[in-house]
């Protein structure tokens, strides 16, 4: 039960909370807001609730909880408008069994990611645009609170030797927090929401993220095991495509997936979730992405699977891509193809191996064969925006070739997009490949005509 009722640590001065530092305020019952006029009745609600429950064995419905919180709450004022009352007791019960302020942002649906800005500001996206919402915390120890709700269960840690943290709730979704003093507004969260459901293809088509040929096009490339990197700015839909892809796999294939904070939701049967893990209060103990990489190699995968590649790992990946482990699937930061080649090359030099430009471009034009430009448009629209083809090399420079492309056109006076999907009417070399798994793909496909009449 107590794992569920996070305790508020009432604490009073003097009673060891002096040492913290001014930039945590001490964790006591937070002074009447002029924001919150009930902030002082909600907690003493919450103390009296804990203290009801807490020797209770056995995990009680949130139904009793809210049952327990009104009767507290009856016991402490003689009235209150009915729609106050409901507001008080929905808080005090959020607080109690889930996060708080935001716990009701994180049932909604249509919310894909919550921004907590300190105490006073809560920004969601919702249908990939940016709001502001009513909500405030108390103040600053109120947030942080939260974020320590989150990252406990999880055995990470927040505090003035590690301000920063990366983490994940329950169902998949990613949290950030940082805290003062490296966030000068206070305590900020950043949680990226996942979909009850996971996404599949046909999801994504009807987003209007791509088309039907195109998704036939990267359903035959998973299967015929081309390397395949996911490229995109921060927000741009880069995991969820991932995840999509991921899904192609065979059944019968054994998959290991390595990530900082473990997004990848796959339904094969045959898969081990690798999970790097941070430095411990010492500074040691840390398991990095590369780490994991390298281990990954013992570890007999048909497939290996990468969340993001941000650093020297992407040298280990680009050799195990190159040394066997084909039908490998990665994200990265990019904005365009071509800068996602410049960027694979600064990563593997941050391996410290001292390599040689043609080196490294040669090891990068031999493992990748497809490269998925993932865009978010002006309107919030998430679009692959280039399915594009590396060739191999030609004198120094790595070839690139689209497959397919979206076009933009202008913008609609609702700020709606206007472009289509293009097939480029080329023909991927890799085509044997694909038939060499009886994966056999038609020429309308890849025809000029039928996708320029398809807009979005």
């Amino acid at each position: 039960m107590l794992e569920r009722l996070q305790r508020v640590q009432l604490e009073k001065p003097g009673s060891g909370t002096e040492g913290r530092k001014a930039a945590l305020p001490s964790r006591g019952i937070a002074p009447v807001s002029h924001k919150d006029p009930h902030a002082r009745l909600k907690a003493s609600i919450h103390r009296k609730l804990i203290a009801r429950v807490e020797n209770l064995k056995g995990d009680l419905p949130e139904e009793q909880i809210a049952r327990y919180a009104g009767e507290i709450l009856d016991g402490e004022v003689e009235f209150l408008p009915s729609a106050e009352r409901e507001k008080i007791l929905k808080e005090v019960v959020a607080e109690a069994v889930g996060f708080g302020p935001i716990h009701a942002l994180l049932l909604d649906g249509e919310i894909t990611e919550i921004m907590v800005n300190g105490p006073n500001q809560v920004y969601v996206e919702r249908g990939g645009k940016l709001e502001k919402t009513e909500i405030v915390f108390r103040d600053d120890a109120h947030v942080q609170h939260i974020i320590e709700k989150i990252v406990a269960p999880l055995g990470r840690r927040i505090d003035e030797s590690m301000p920063m943290v990366d983490a994940r709730l329950p169902d998949g979704s990613r949290v950030n927090a940082i805290i003062p003093p490296l966030s000068l507004v206070g305590p900020s969260l950043t949680i990226r929401k996942f979909s009850r459901e996971p996404y599949t293809i046909n999801d994504l088509i009807s987003f209007g993220s791509l088309t039907p040929e195109m998704a036939a096009f990267l359903e035959a490339a998973v299967q015929a095991r081309l390397n395949i990197v996911v490229s995109g700015g921060t927000g741009s839909g880069k995991t969820t495509t991932l995840n999509v892809l991921s899904s192609f796999i065979p059944a019968g294939e054994r998959i290991v997936t390595i990530e900082d904070a473990a997004e990848i939701r796959l339904h094969q049967e045959h898969v081990i979730t690798l999970e790097a893990r941070p430095p411990n209060i010492e500074g040691k103990g840390a398991v990095t992405i590369r780490d994991l990489v390298r281990n990954s190699l013992r570890m007999r995968p048909d497939r290996i699977v990468v969340g993001e590649v941000r650093g020297g790992e992407a040298l280990d990946m680009l050799q195990a891509m190159n040394t066997g482990h084909d039908g490998s699937l990665t994200t990265a930061h990019a904005n365009t193809p071509r800068d996602l080649l410049a960027r694979l090359e600064t990563m593997v030099m941050m391996a410290g191996m001292e390599l040689p430009a043609r080196a490294i471009r040669e090891q990068i034009a031999s493992a990748l064969d497809l490269i998925i430009q993932q865009t978010r448009l002006r309107d919030g629209r998430r679009v692959i925006t280039h399915i594009t083809e590396v060739q191999g090399m030609e004198g120094e420079v790595i070839v690139l070739q689209d497959i397919f492309c979206f076009k933009q056109e202008g913008i609609h006076a609702d700020g709606r997009v206007d472009g289509h999907f293009k097939a480029t009417g080329i023909r991927p070399r890799f085509m044997p490949r694909l038939e060499a798994h009886a994966l056999h793909l038609g020429p309308e496909i890849f025809s000029l005509q039928g996708l320029e009449r398809r807009r979005y």
